[in-house]
C-alpha cells in the first residue's frame, strides 16, 4: 500500500529539517580523538607497536577487539554536498591514521564495474573499488606493522574473480591473508609473513584462485544492523541464519561482530544515520543506555569473549576508540595521528582527507530523490 499525501509531506519536511542539524551544518569542531601517542615503558623498551600497541603482536588476531567505520568510503562532507545519507565525516584512511583498523564497504554492480554505492549510485556513489583498495594499499606500504580487515556488502552478488581481478590489480592482492586451518595467527605472525589484509566478501563462494578473499558468513557473525533507538542495541546473532544463536555462532568458531550504528527513522521505511546522537551512541560509557562502551561490555559478559569487530557511524564522533583500547586493555596506545576539523576554517589538506572524490545527492537533490521512489513505491 503507498503512504499518503500527509506521509510524503511529513518526510520530506524531516529530511529538510535534518540537514540543518548535523554537526557539519551547526558549524562545530569535530575532533577524531584518540588516545595520547605517548609511548609506555613497555614500548619504549621493545621499540615495536602491532596495530598501534606492542602489547597486541602475541596476541591472536582472533582474540583483538578491531574498531571499525561502517560504510567508511560514504562521507557527509563537501564532497557530497554533505549528503544526509552519509555514514562518516572522514575518509578510510583518516580512520586508519586514528587507530581503526576494520573498514566496511557496501558495493555494486554499475554496468559491468565494482562500484562503491549506498543503497544505490544515484543516491551516494564514492567510485570504483579499485581506487578505493588502492589508497589502502599505499597506507598499507607505509604503515609495515599494521594488520588490516575489510569488510565487504556484496549487494549485487557479484563473483569473487571480479573481486580477484579487482585486489590483484590495485595492487593489495600481496597483503592478503589466507587461512591454514589452524586457527588466527598472532598479529606478528602476520606481520612477519607481510600477509597483513583480512578480507571478508558477503555473497561469494571460497575460490581457491583467490584464497585471500573470505566468505563472511563462514568466518563472522553480526548483531542487529538497524537500530532506531538506545535501547535496540543487544548482542543476539542477526546473520548468519545458519547459526541459531550467538553461542552455537563462537562454538562453531566464528568471529562476533557487534554493529553499533543508530538509524533515525523517516517514515515510509527511509531511514538515515542518526547523528543528532552520535556522540552518546559511541560514547565509552558502560552505563548509559546506548552507549558503545555498555554494548561491547554488555556482549562481552553474555558471551565470555570479546567482540573481534565493532562497527561504527561517525567515527570521529563520541571517543569510539576508547571502547577498543578498554576491551584490548591498551592504556597507552602509540603512533596514532589526532586530526580536527573546523567546519569554517577548512583547509586544502583537510578537504583532501575527507574527499576522495566521492559524489552525491545535496540535501535538495536527495528530497527530490526520496519523493520520487514515495510516489513510485
Amino acid at each position: 500500500m503507498k503512504p499518503s499525501i500527509s506521509a510524503y509531506i511529513a518526510t520530506l519536511a524531516a529530511l529538510a529539517s535534518t540537514a540543518y542539524t548535523s554537526p557539519q551544518g551547526a558549524n562545530v569542531v569535530s575532533t577524531i580523538t584518540t588516545a595520547a601517542p605517548a609511548a609506555s615503558s613497555t614500548s619504549l623498551a621493545s621499540g615495536v607497536a602491532c596495530n598501534n600497541s606492542p602489547d597486541l603482536c602475541s596476541r591472536s588476531y582472533s582474540n583483538i577487539t578491531h574498531l571499525g567505520a561502517h560504510d567508511s568510503s560514504f562521507l557527509r562532507d563537501a564532497s557530497t554536498d554533505n549528503s544526509i545519507a552519509g555514514n562518516q565525516f572522514f575518509n578510510a584512511t583518516v580512520a586508519l591514521d586514528a587507530g581503526l583498523r576494520l573498514l566496511q564497504v557496501q558495493v555494486h554492480d554499475l554496468n559491468g564495474a565494482i562500484q562503491m554505492c549506498h543503497t544505490t549510485c544515484d543516491l551516494l556513489d564514492a567510485g570504483p573499488l579499485k581506487g578505493w583498495l588502492a589508497a589502502i594499499k599505499s597506507w598499507m606500504d607505509d604503515h609495515p606493522n599494521e594488520v588490516v580487515t575489510l569488510l565487504i556488502v556484496n549487494s549485487d552478488g557479484n563473483d569473487v574473480k571480479e573481486f580477484g581481478s579487482i585486489f590483484e590489480s590495485s595492487g593489495l592482492a600481496k597483503y592478503g591473508y589466507a587461512p591454514t586451518g589452524n586457527g588466527w595467527p598472532t598479529l606478528q605472525s602476520m606481520i612477519t609473513a607481510n600477509t597483513r589484509l583480512v578480507t571478508f566478501i558477503a555473497s561469494i563462494a571460497p575460490s581457491s584462485t583467490y584464497p585471500y578473499l573470505l566468505t563472511e558468513f563462514e568466518h563472522v557473525f553480526e548483531t542487529s544492523f538497524e537500530v532506531t533507538s538506545p535501547s535496540g542495541f543487544n548482542c543476539s546473532i542477526d546473520r548468519p541464519k545458519s547459526q541459531s544463536s550467538a553461542a552455537s555462532a563462537l562454538s562453531a568458531g566464528l568471529l562476533p561482530l557487534i554493529n553499533h550504528f543508530a538509524y533515525k527513522s523517516l517514515g515510509s521505511s527511509i531511514m538515515i544515520p542518526d547523528v543528532d546522537n552520535v556522540a552518546r551512541t559511541n560514547a565509552p560509557s558502560t552505563s548509559t543506555t546506548g552507549a558503545l562502551g555498555l554494548h561491547a561490555e554488555t556482549c562481552r559478559s553474555e558471551w565470555g569473549f570479546i567482540p573481534t569487530f565493532v562497527l561504527v557511524d561517525f567515527f570521529s564522533e563520541g571517543q569510539s576508540i576508547k571502547t577498543a583500547d578498554v576491551m584490548n586493555g591498551i592504556k597507552n596506545p602509540v603512533g596514532r595521528t589526532n586530526s580536527s576539523v573546523t567546519e569554517g576554517t577548512e583547509t586544502a589538506e583537510n578537504e583532501a582527507k575527507r574527499g576522495l572524490g566521492a559524489t552525491g545527492m545535496g540535501t535538495g537533490a536527495l528530497v527530490a530523490f526520496i519523493a520520487a521512489a514515495l510516489l513510485l513505491a
